[in-house]
């Protein structure tokens, strides 16, 4: 019998692959409006100069580094524990995928000394400039953000306060290009929990000049790194941090040691690690026999938390743009899903909880320093980036539960947010701290009500919302401070979430009215209006079928202002 072909049964080329080009090979820069326009707003006169290093950065966020994320999550570090003679090294591994994204973002790192300096000198605010480097960061690789800045800050802040001079002038020389070089860890979590430091278990005893240190930590990321601080008990009782070098004084090696890599759900690039300190070489980051020092530690922590909010928030706006350029490309019912009533509505819905996390995490790192603000945006920021990356994978489909489609590593990698830097109840509870010892409350209200003056002029209804809610927030803090102990630690959750609501919505009126001002339209009093909408206002049995329809009807400013593909 004679051999026949078979024809395939489609010829479409809905399947064709260019056709799904997502997020990886744009220049993010480009692509991101709401940033670009918070960058005009914070850099004023520096922008000019910014702005090119600017579109270099999103070049290379979604290029070289967002390429190297994948590589990195499918190949992640590993260790070496001996050398071939049986002697504990404890060598992390990182995979030339890491080493080759770290070269590229060194060498175009804007939160060096000399970027800063240099963007001082051009009237450009540095501050702005290292937020839009970590934001950018934070859409490529979570966990990069997380090997180059775990607790530099903190190592340097001590050790420049505490270590003797060999050792300040060794931990300067190692933090040369920046907190965020990768050469820091913060080593506090143990067995019993990371929380309850009542709890602790490694110990130190003073030796000489230095302190001896041994005891077993848990979780430690970044385990790379040669600066450690490590949460320790001191003879008598009390927690202090201390500073442990990877070597000793001498030159030796440390006593470090590596017992295993965790086996982790996400963040894979950053390698976690049981660490085990035997008898090691350590500094007190304290005055001598007090935990002093443990107190400036925590005030540090409140910028680590900024710092896992930014990551937060990138994840968000990674798994938009994914979303975005997926429902344009995809086709169902006859048409782009893009172009479908239900999934406009859900793209809104991600374009307006995306920028209102935006303007939280960008007024911590930029604007006035708040007691109450880094507690309060982590809360909201790293919850968005799991629930972001959630709708992303369900904008995707099926596909979205594949590896090779690039949604389901942003869920693995975004569920440490809400756990890294203390859970929702560890934040609520610093909220309760801050305003019952420090009335931080406040100066918060006072943020609040400065930034609605702002309003632009063309939205007052919202702005008059806002306001009403303050007022509102105001009671509701002085109804809590009566309630029993009990109650009260119980009603934290509800009231601190209603303090992240109003601050976004204020945030954003804010940006609205300097939009307005400054003769770029009207579209940030839209996102304004939206999430005031979804988050203010009175709801109720019948305002989900006769809340106004802008989300629909201007559906195509929303897009256009969030990005541009």
């Amino acid at each position: 019998m004679g051999r026949y072909l078979v024809e395939p049964f489609d010829h479409s080329d809905r399947y064709a692959t260019e056709h799904y080009q997502g997020a990886t090979g744009r220049n993010w820069w480009r692509c991101d409006p709401a940033l670009r326009l918070l960058m005009r707003r914070h850099l004023g006169a520096g922008h000019t100069w910014a702005e090119p290093r600017l579109d270099r950065l999103g070049a290379l966020m979604g290029g070289l580094v967002a390429e190297c994320a994948e590589e990195t999550d499918r190949n992640p570090p590993r260790l070496e524990k001996y050398d071939k003679w049986g002697r504990d090294v404890s060598e992390v591994v990182m995979p030339p995928s890491f080493q080759a994204a770290r070269r590229a973002l060194m060498a175009d790192n804007f939160t060096a000394p000399t970027f800063a300096e240099e963007a001082r000198a051009n009237g450009a605010d540095p501050a702005a400039l290292a937020a839009a480097w970590m934001y950018l960061l934070d859409q490529a690789d979570i966990g990069m953000g997380c090997a180059l800045g775990t607790g530099g800050d903190m190592v340097v802040s001590l050790a420049e306060k505490y270590a003797p001079p060999d050792v300040r002038d060794r931990v300067r020389e190692i933090f040369a290009n920046g907190y965020y070089s990768g050469e820091a860890a913060q080593m506090f979590t143990e067995r019993t929990g990371g929380s309850d430091l009542a709890a602790l278990e490694a110990a130190a005893a003073p030796d000489g000049e230095a302190w001896s240190l041994s005891g077993f930590k848990w979780f430690a990321s970044n385990a790379n790194g040669s600066a450690f601080v490590v949460l320790a008990r001191l003879p008598e009782g009390a927690v202090a941090p201390f500073l442990v070098l990877w070597e000793r004084r001498d030159g030796t090696r440390n006593g470090v040691r590596i017992r295993r890599l965790k086996d982790k759900l996400g963040t894979r690039s950053v390698a976690s690690a049981e660490v085990e300190f035997a008898a090691a070489e350590a500094f007190l980051l304290a005055g001598q026999g007090s935990g002093s020092g443990l107190g400036t530690m925590m005030k540090l922590t409140n910028a680590s938390r900024l710092g896992v909010a930014m990551m937060g928030v990138g994840v968000a706006r990674r798994a938009l743009v994914e979303s975005v350029c997926y429902a344009r490309a995809r086709e169902a019912f006859g048409r782009p899903l893009i172009e479908q009533p239900l999934m406009r509505r859900k793209l809104s819905e991600l374009i307006v909880e995306v920028e209102a996390a935006q303007a939280m995490v960008f007024d911590g790192m930029v604007g006035p320093r708040l007691r109450l603000a880094p507690a309060l945006t982590k809360l909201r920021a790293a919850r968005l980036g799991v629930t972001a990356a959630s709708d992303a994978i369900e904008v995707h489909g099926g596909n979205g539960y594949i590896e090779q489609w690039p949604v389901a590593r942003l869920l693995r990698d975004a569920q440490v947010n809400p756990i890294w830097e203390g859970g929702d109840n560890i934040l609520c509870l610093d909220v309760r701290r801050a305003m019952v010892r420090e009335s931080a409350h406040e100066p918060f209200l006072e943020r609040l009500a400065a930034a609605v003056s702002e309003a632009p002029a063309s939205d007052s209804a919202t702005a008059g919302l806002v306001r009403t809610r303050i007022e509102d927030l105001r009671k509701a803090i002085t109804a809590w401070s009566g309630l029993s102990a009990d109650v009260a630690e119980a009603r934290l959750y509800p009231l601190a979430q209603l303090m992240a609501d109003i601050y976004a919505a204020a945030l954003l009126v804010e940006q609205a009215g300097w939009e307005e001002r400054a003769g770029a339209g009207d579209r940030k009093a839209l996102v304004a209006r939206l999430y005031c909408e979804s988050h203010l206002a009175d709801q109720g049995p019948l305002r989900c079928l006769d809340r106004p329809a802008e989300d629909l009807e201007r559906f195509d400013d929303l897009l256009a202002g969030a990005i541009e593909l």
